[in-house]
């Protein structure tokens, strides 16, 4: 017999199990069709487990340079012990994942483990969007549900003419289960993945190239954050380049490596490295999940869906990152939330994809809610700007960690806050506070009024608000 519930989830991912959770919270009967992990790209190849690789590569960082605190350990008394760093990665994924089966069987959501593709009408369903599921053992089963919601988020994309081969070439899956570090390594992309992965392997001592298509790093991102990390991490030893352009078919492997010819502003270069790690972005996981059973549009190899999921067949909705839009862990949560909702009978407020905080765990970390300068230039704002500085803010200085500053974009004749952007510490925890400011229509002169507490880095967020108007006490 088939398993029928009201709401179908197929991929358990952030977008998927939020959705599945808020779906079971209105008293929905939810099961969520699962062909790995409960947890997704997020928790077992993403988010998680690089988050605790470049933890561990600060407090190794940390460290080596404890002389600066007043605190002196010898090199030879300092060692990285790559093989517990993998431990305790592994740990922190299984201790989140234990949660989160916990919150399954709280909410009373079935997991159903298996590969699951969407059929056609068939005797359970006069319409589409029912699952068949192919079990671990080989069997079938089937999922009928009165709306599916599609979360089956990406995978690394690939350079054509390069094909990770988990040796040489290197894709962030591959990346976060070696167990050894190279002596070195070529990163070919300088978006978010690759200058996280180029900080952290910095940090564990490996010799990093970085090499971007683009003119810049992270060409997402305020020009003005984009240049002061490019040169903190040069700082740092890191070779970056950009408008650099691969000749994929002189990529040679050998016993010294792998090695590939570049074009750059300078002239030609042939990059060399014990390993390459690609990280240009990443593909949606739409193929073989059945789609073709359906009347879902697909465009540019993302599902089309309007302001809540809703695909063209209008039970059936699509999240996270195989939408395409912001593919971050924390906006496909608000997309499942928002589809939830929506089967729930609801008409939740829909949130910008400008006004989702995007937050990158390089060292220094970087963040940032809204428009970037050019961007709200561009959309024809006259804006005004308040810009601080680290190191004017006691804590930052206490920390040691006085690099970078906050800048907040604002609109000249409304005062409305178009855009916040931080590099420097913990900027990923600051940017909350821009969130929810832009989100309750804050003006720079109320945050700005409001009192942060000394010493801490939230002042720098103040700070930042004040010097909007001219009106900052600390720089």
């Amino acid at each position: 017999m088939a398993i029928t519930v009201d709401v179908a989830v197929l991929g358990g991912g952030p977008g998927g199990y939020t959705a599945a959770i808020r779906a079971a919270q209105a008293g929905k009967k939810v099961a969520i069709v699962e062909m790995d992990k409960l947890g997704g790209t997020c928790l077992h190849k993403g988010c998680i487990p690089s988050k605790s690789l470049l933890r561990s590569a600060e407090v190794y960082r940390t460290l080596l340079h404890s002389a600066a605190y007043g605190i002196d350990v010898s090199e030879d008394a300092v060692s990285l012990n790559f093989n517990k760093v993998q431990l305790r990665k592994s740990s922190t994924v299984e201790q989140l994942h234990r949660g989160l089966q916990g919150l399954m069987k709280k909410n009373g959501i079935e997991v159903i483990h298996g590969k699951g593709r969407v059929i056609g009408p068939s005797i359970f369903s006069p319409k589409s969007g029912s699952l068949a599921v192919e079990l671990a053992d080989g069997e079938m089963e089937s999922v009928v549900s009165s709306n599916l919601i599609i979360a089956t988020g990406s995978r690394p994309r690939m350079l054509p003419g390069l094909k990770a081969d988990g040796e040489y070439i290197l894709t962030s899956d591959d990346a976060l289960e070696l167990d050894k570090l190279p002596s070195s390594i070529l990163i070919v992309g300088g978006g978010v993945i690759g200058v996280e992965w180029a900080s952290m392997l910095q940090d564990f001592g490996v010799n990093v190239t970085l090499a971007e298509a683009g003119a810049r790093l992270l060409p997402g991102e305020d020009a003005e954050v984009s240049a002061a990390l490019m040169r903190s991490l040069r700082s740092r030893g890191v070779r970056v380049l950009t408008s650099v352009m691969l000749d994929t078919a002189s990529f040679e492997t050998g016993t010294e490596g792998v090695s590939i010819q570049a074009g750059t502003p300078d002239g030609n270069v042939n990059l060399t490295a014990d390993k390459l790690l690609v990280s240009v972005g990443r593909t949606a996981n739409i193929e073989g999940i059945g789609l073709e059973n359906t009347d879902v549009r697909t465009k540019d190899g993302f599902i089309e869906v309007n302001e809540y999921g809703q695909t063209t067949e209008p039970h059936i909705y699509a999240i996270g990152d195989v939408i395409g839009g912001v593919q971050l862990a924390h906006a496909a949560a608000h997309e499942g939330l928002i589809a939830a909702d929506h089967i729930n009978g609801l008409k939740p407020d829909i949130l910008p994809h400008h006004m989702i905080p995007r937050c990158i765990y390089s060292s220094p970390e970087i963040a940032s809610y809204g428009f970037t300068e050019d961007g709200a230039r561009t959309r024809g704002h006259d804006i005004k700007i308040g810009k601080i500085p680290f190191q004017a803010i006691g804590k930052a200085l206490v920390l040691g960690e006085a690099e970078g500053f906050v800048k907040v974009i604002a609109d000249r004749k409304t005062n409305d806050i178009l855009g916040v952007h931080m590099i420097g510490p913990h900027a990923t925890d600051l940017i909350a506070e821009a969130s929810l400011a832009g989100w309750l229509n804050a003006t720079p002169w109320e945050v700005g009024a409001m009192v942060h507490p000394h010493p801490t880095l939230s002042e720098a967020i103040g700070e930042a608000m004040l010097a909007v108007d001219g009106k900052a006490i600390a720089f």
